[in-house]
């Protein structure tokens, strides 16, 4: 009889074992060798002049972001499934890190035949199509020109309104790249390649009941993403509005609008984006008409495999649009990149990329188009070369390239 119960004890410790699926350790560490210049030059009727700021680096994140995180799985049996997932940023050219600070995803879920809640701090439903449908997504020098322009926006307009959305690890653009406080519902899987999520982030700012109006809004993100894919297409459509302030005059809100696709045709991937963006500003009292500046961008590459390697190369555009409008005061900006992916295991690749920027008119929006081969071009959050400004100067091409190794475990 002893033996007996011992068996069944230990079956019933085998089953709750296999309930729950153990906790996974993951995370990537990529380091290269980068190089960045910038360059402006003057416009108008000043003296021709320029000038040139350039930087070599060791970098990390030249092919995919270096981090470090967890994730785990409960089978609640009836089809439901408990999990959690938390990430955490990465500086391995400097051994920096903050594995406390899971700011780059911290979600708990529950999922089912009816789909997956997600609750905390993920990626915007918005985003996704920059990274997605953009050979290089958006890492190294040769980032998707619309994320970058999109980054510059979110985080001057942050700064402008009030500082930082969202403390540090995004830089000032939350609610762009990521959110926080975001309840996400996404479909289940199974739906004939149909996908999609709808999000919305809390702003959690304090209601006082003797201030009328109510609390300001500034924080607050909604948004959706619809999708389909079989064996060989993808597409997409992305939605999203990030509030800056809610005040009444002078409320701010950026209004993002993207499509992107992709097609595998074996020899080649082709991949595309369309983006258009839109900074709603209201009237305030010594202003009070309405202006909408607009960023239309379009992204084209391709993936060519190329024996154990994959060629990738992509053109990029975005043209700024003034609200005020008066004219000439537009400007606009191309990217052209070109790299190559060599894959020594599954888990380990070496990387080249190069990038060229050029910029026109860059004196009528030097902040937001001012755009370098980083992720985020503000030198007051990301230190980088700079474009001058000033004294009749205005950004007008920019260069960079990565050489590096990516190991993911």
């Amino acid at each position: 009889m002893k033996k007996l119960a011992l068996a069944l004890c230990a079956l019933a410790v085998a089953g709750a074992a296999a309930a729950q699926s153990s906790v996974t350790m993951f995370g990537v560490v990529d380091a290269g060798f980068s190089y960045y210049r910038a360059t402006s030059r003057s416009w108008g009727p000043t003296l021709p002049r320029q000038v040139t700021q350039s930087q070599k680096v060791l970098s990390s994140s030249g092919y995919n972001s270096s981090r470090f995180g967890f994730r785990g799985t409960e089978d609640l049996g009836g089809g439901l499934a408990a999990s959690f997932w938390l990430e955490a940023p990465m500086a391995n050219d400097s051994g920096a890190s903050a594995i406390s600070n899971f700011g780059r995803r911290s979600t708990v879920s529950l999922s089912g035949p009816f789909g997956e809640l997600r609750l905390g701090r993920d990626y915007t439903a918005s985003f996704w199509n920059d990274a997605v449908f953009d050979p290089f997504g958006v890492n190294g020098v040769g980032t998707n020109l619309i994320a970058v322009v999109n980054s510059n926006l979110a985080a001057s307009r942050a700064l402008a309104t009030g500082g930082l959305l969202g403390g540090g690890l995004s830089a000032g653009t939350d609610s762009y790249l990521r959110t926080s406080n975001a309840v996400s519902y996404f479909l289940p899987p199974g739906l004939a390649g149909l996908y999609g999520q709808v999000q919305y982030a809390l702003h959690e700012n304090v209601e006082v009941s003797t201030v009328p109006g109510g609390p300001s809004e500034r924080g607050r993100y909604a948004g959706g993403r619809l999708g389909w894919t079989d064996a060989k297409a993808d597409v997409a459509l992305g939605y999203g509005e990030s509030t800056l302030a809610s005040t009444t005059p002078g409320g701010e809100k950026i209004k993002s609008l993207n499509i992107g696709g992709s097609y595998d045709f074996g020899v080649v991937k082709v991949l595309g984006e369309w983006s258009r963006v839109r900074d709603v500003r209201d009237g305030t009292t010594a202003l009070p008409a309405r202006s909408t500046d607009r960023y239309d961008g379009l992204v084209a590459g391709v993936n060519v495999p190329v024996g154990p390697g994959i060629i990738r190369a992509s053109f990029a555009r975005v043209k700024f649009r003034n609200g005020n409008g008066l004219p000439d005061s537009d400007a606009s900006v191309n990217k052209l990149a070109l790299g190559y992916v060599h894959n020594l295991s599954k888990r380990t690749a070496l990387y080249a990329s190069v990038a060229r920027i050029g910029i026109r008119n860059g004196h009528n929006n030097p902040t937001v188009m001012g755009v370098t081969p980083l992720v985020l071009s503000l030198p007051a959050i990301l230190p980088q070369p700079a474009y001058v400004s000033t004294n009749g100067m205005e950004p007008r091409r920019s260069i960079g390239y990565d050489f590096g190794i990516r190991h993911a475990f």
